[in-house]
This record gives C-alpha cells, structure tokens and sequence, in this order.
C-alpha cells in the first residue's frame, strides 16, 4: 500500500524555500499572480516527491513574512516533517525563531535543515552558518538534525536532499486511517464543469467518492463527487495525502479556510475546550494574563478566544499550566488536537498545546488537577472512563466518544468494551453510564425507597414515578433501565421496595387483618366494598385500604378492583364453578355466571371484568367464552 508523509517547509521570507521545492520536485508552489510579481510565497504552496516502492512526499510550502504567519499556521498542522530552511548569505532570521517555535509547539518530530543559496558564499562561511544554526536549533526537535547545505540554482545536493528527505519519510509513523475522516480545509475553488474544490490534508480517516460528508462549524450536509490527489484521480481518499475534492451542490462562497470536511454526526462543534499550555521562554513576551484575548490556531483554522487560566492569574514566558479557551464562534476540533495561540495584538507566537477536552461542562475545584492530568497523559482506557463519569447519570454514546477524541476506531470500542467487561462501565439502550454514577443511583434509589418504608410501613412499596422525582434530570428510559439493575430492589408492576422490607403489624392490627378475612369469607361472592368493610371491622377506610393492599400482597385475598376484594379461597370455588359450567357449554352469559355464584348482577360485572382483563374469559359481543386452560 502506498505510504503518504506530508513535510512542510519553515524559514524566513526569502531564504529561497519556494525556489527549493522547485528543484526537489519540478512544480513551481508559488501559484499567484501577486507571489509571481514579488516574488514570494504569500499563500499556501503545494508539491509532490514520489519514490520508488510507493512512497509519496505532499510538499506545504509556507510563507515567511512575519505578517504573513497565520498563513504558515494554516498549513502546519498536518506536517510530518520540516524542512528549516537558513540562507546561507543571511543566516538566522527573525521568522526562523518564530516558524522553528511554531513547529516545536506543534510537536513536529523530525526534520531536516536545509542551508540554501550555498553558490553565494564561500565553503568556509557555511560551517560557520552551520555551527550558528546547531546552536539555534538546541532543546528544539531539530537539536542534531542532519544540515545539507543546497543550491537550488546550480542543483548542488539536491539528489542529496531527497535521498535524506526519502530516509525520514520511511520513519514517520503512519496517520491513523481508523480513525474518524477529517481535512481541515485550506483552499476553496471553482473548475468550470465540476463546480467547488475544495483542498486540505487529511489528518485521519478516509473518505470515498459518493460518501456524504459534512462541513463543519456551519454543518452543512453534501456528498462527495470527486477526490484527487496531486492530479492523480482517487476513488479512496486516505489519512496523510494533500487531497482536492470537489463536492456535490454547495457554493464556493459556502466553505471557507478554516471548515473542516468530516464524515456526518461524528465530531460535534464546541464553544468551549479545556486545554494544556506550554508558553515560550522568550523572555521578551509579557505575562499572559487570564482572561486575556489571544488568536487560536488549530489545523487552518484561525478565530479569537478569552483564556482563563486555572491556578493562577497569569502565566510568564516558559510556565506551563491547564488552561480553557472560550470562543465566539463555534469551532471543530478533538481532544489530542494541537494549537497555537499568539498575543492579540502585537500578533506574536506566545505558547501552545494539546487540547485535552472539548465537551469539558462543569468541573469541580478539588478534582480539577486530577482530571485534566488524565487527559493529558493517562491511557485511551482512562480517558474514556473519566469522560464516561463526567456525564453522569446522562451518559454518553460510543459514537460521541469516537467524534471526542482522536483515536482509532476499533481501539476505542476495544476500550470501552473492556471497561464494560470489567463493570466499570454500563450500557443502557446504547448510552454509557459509569460505574460511580450508577453506584450513586443506587445509592440514592435504595435510600429514597427506604424512607418511603419507613414512613410508609403499611404500604408494600412506592411508586415509581414517586422515586422518579429524585432523579428528575434521567430520562425515563434510562431511569427504568437502570432500576432494573438494582439488586435491593424488588419491582412489582409500578411498585417498587427495598428487597429485604416486609410488612410489620402490630398485635391489633393482625387481629383487624382476621376479622376482615372472616367477613369476607362469610360474604361469599357478595363482599362489602372497602368502605363498608371499614365501618363493620371498626376503622378508618384509609387503613382498611392499606390492609387489603397488604392482604393481597400476601396472597390471602385477591383484589378484584379498588373497593372489591375477595378471599383466595373464594376466588378458587369461582374458577372451580366456571370450569364446570364451561364443560358442558361453549358459552356463557351475565345471567348464568351470575346463578353459579349466587350473586346479584352488581357483583356479576365487576368479577367478570376482572376476569377479562385478565384474560380468564374473553368477551364477544353479550355473552363469555373461556380462555382458561
């Protein structure tokens, strides 16, 4: 499979890096008229090296101008590889500080140093550039890199160059193609005949030709038509390429630098991330102060943020600290992104990081270290469960896991069944709820239940919209889902009660318990309601309520309605009857079962509706058939 490195090149203006990757690969990256007439790279430039066995180099060539940098942070963030470009007649400039900074606080791992305009000077003058540039490059990715000493005019070591640009390449660790598909967009166009291009590296995933995809902030919804890669027609699209694709039904007016292309309802857009901040030791910058305005850079997006810092009130050059940005716009991005931020104004490179969540909500004080220290340097493993536990009881999706942070697919869901298999973790119709936070659940469900048994000991349970009301914020599915799973609970029906609770009566009120099964029993199919039972036992119709609830809860009565209850034994010699009757007929009216009870028609109804519903006897049109078997 072909393998796909992206290397940038990073310098101040007119130190001939245009001029360089013009001799590396043959293509002029200095595409506009306005760079044409002066001579420099104002925008982005792109070119391609291609190596045997399938090895594929997308050259960014970047702008120096200082005024020119947010250009240079638009096509930094997906490199690979840097190519520090020094003059040979000029040496260090002020850009190469701020472009070796920048490169540094993205993270950038490998590069090479290219001294160019070597034909300009004598051979004694580059080892002196040379020993001036290892001193430069010192505590930075670059300390011991290779220096090649180049000129792009004569061809001298250029094969050199690309033999060590070829040798790097083969070293870089490949993106992940698993992971979620993202290309932060760097340039928008139109061809006639297709409609808008749009281009950008690919950072992780892939895409195909036909495939929806979204445009993110503004969530915008289209379809892929086409994919290119420097001219080469693709019908797969993968992480690590410079890509051109031209997208179905939206308008050049409609993308802009700095949208991201994504596969739909994956990565969500925030307002809000909490981050780490590692600020450069140029003694020269002033603190940063919280709640300072700063211009963010992440991939080539590029908007103003408030900083709040979280232990302190300001940071000084080299401090580190957590920090969280807050944005006007949204913007998308995942946790393990990096960024750069620079002052508002005058604009300088000041610091940069890691953005380590961006659905961050509210933190609590005490834990804040603890878990921001977790996003930052814990495993994959780690990091989901403490997202998992930061979203409570509201839980949170595998697919929202996989749009939060950048990783590969397949090893987040590894992970998450992992926590699930360990109980660390639980799914409830697909949402992910921590094991703390349901153990808190149970705790306040089990306390809630309690103290209904204490209060209410006559009563065999509460209701479950009652217990509802303590968790008001869960949704109804998930609150059901979830007190199913509690072993001290017993559910019946819509009661509910603490597994080990059972009903104490005192002396008199065993004694009340007998005198209503006796009169019931004497009653035979023609029973007092539960007022009238009230008055001939001599209490109150709340507590006889309570007590035949009670009684039929114990199986000692069977609760016909609200007001009709009749003993178990009683409810027996009335199924006996209908067996019998139903032996020797196929059908029965209102009339009959009301002789083979012995009752009048007020009772008749109310038992044979209760027989219905309960799907003893089934009811067509003025007569009963029997379901019993």
């Amino acid at each position: 499979m072909d393998r796909y490195v992206i290397l940038g090149t990073a310098g101040h203006i007119d130190h001939g890096k245009s001029a360089l990757v013009k001799a590396l690969t043959g293509t002029d990256p200095d595409r506009l008229k306005e760079e044409k007439e002066r001579g420099i790279t104002i925008d982005l430039g792109f070119a391609d090296l291609a190596y045997p066995g399938g090895l594929k180099v997308g050259i960014v060539d970047v702008p120096g101008h200082e005024r020119l940098i947010k250009n240079m942070l638009a096509g930094a963030g997906g490199i690979d590889i840097v190519l520090m470009v020094i003059a040979a007649d000029e040496g260090i400039m002020p850009q190469s500080r701020e472009h070796l900074d920048i490169c540094n606080l993205l993270k950038v791992k490998r590069g090479l140093i290219v001294i160019t305009k070597s034909d300009l000077v004598e051979e004694d003058w580059i080892m002196l550039v040379k020993d001036e540039v290892s001193k430069f490059v010192q505590g930075t990715f670059l300390e011991g890199a290779e220096m090649v000493a180049v000129s792009s005019k004569t061809g001298h070591n250029i094969d050199l160059l690309k033999d060590r640009i070829e040798g790097l390449a083969l070293e870089v660790e490949p993106k992940s193609v698993h992971g979620v598909f993202r290309l932060p967009v760097d340039r928008i166009f139109t061809l006639k005949g297709f409609g808008t291009v749009i281009t950008g590296t690919a950072i992780s995933g892939s895409i195909s030709v036909d495939k929806p995809v979204e445009i993110l902030p503004k969530g915008l919804r289209t379809k892929v038509r086409g994919l290119q890669s420097h001219g080469e027609n693709l019908k797969t699209a993968y992480a690590g390429q410079r890509v051109a694709m031209n997208l179905q039904g939206v308008s050049k007016d409609e993308v802009q630098r700095g949208d991201v292309i994504t596969v739909p309802d994956r990565t969500r857009t925030t307002y809000v991330i909490d981050a780490e901040l590692d600020m450069l030791g140029d003694t020269s910058i002033d603190p940063l102060k919280t709640r300072s305005l700063v211009h963010f850079h992440t991939g080539t997006t590029e908007l103003t943020g408030r900083i709040i810092i979280y232990d302190r009130d300001e940071l000084k050059p080299g401090d580190r600290a957590y920090c969280q940005f807050r944005f006007k716009a949204p913007i998308a991005v995942m946790a393990g992104d990096r960024y750069i931020i620079r002052k508002f104004s005058p604009l300088v490179t000041i610091g940069g990081g890691s953005i380590l969540d961006t659905i961050p909500g509210r933190r609590r004080k005490d834990g804040l270290a603890g878990d921001l220290e977790i996003l930052e340097r814990g495993s994959l493993k780690e990091k989901l469960s403490l997202k998992i536990r930061q979203r409570g009881l509201s839980g949170i999706t595998q697919d929202e896991l996989i749009g939060w942070i950048k990783a590969e697919i397949p090893e987040i869901r590894t992970e998450v069944n992992g926590l699930i298999k360990e109980g660390l973790a639980i799914s409830c119709e697909g949402r992910l709820i921590h094991k703390d936070a349901f153990d808190d659940f149970t705790k306040k469900a089990v306390s809630a239940a309690g103290a209904f048994h204490k209060n209410n000991p006559l009563k065999p349970g509460m209701t479950k919209e009652e217990l509802r009301a303590v968790f008001r914020g869960v949704e109804q599915k998930l609150f059901e889902l979830m007190l199913d799973r509690i072993d001290q609970i017993v559910i019946e029906k819509e009661l509910l009660r603490v597994k080990t609770f059972r009903i104490s009566l005192s002396e008199d009120k065993k004694a009340i318990k007998e005198k209503i099964l006796k009169v019931l029993e004497q009653s035979e199919f023609q029973p007092p309601s539960k007022d009238e039972l009230a008055g001939e036992v001599s209490i109150k119709p709340q507590e006889a309520g309570e007590l035949l609830k009670i009684m039929a809860s114990e199986k000692s009565l069977v609760r016909i309605n609200d007001s009709l209850y009749i003993p178990t034994s009683n409810y027996t010699k009335m199924i006996e009857g209908l067996e019998k009757f139903f032996s020797a007929k196929s059908e029965m009216t209102v009339g009959e079962f009301r002789d083979i009870l012995k009752t009048s028609r007020k009772y008749a109804l109310p038992f044979l509706e209760y027989l219905d519903s309960n799907k003893i006897t089934l009811r067509v049109g003025e007569v009963r058939k029997f379901l019993k078997k």
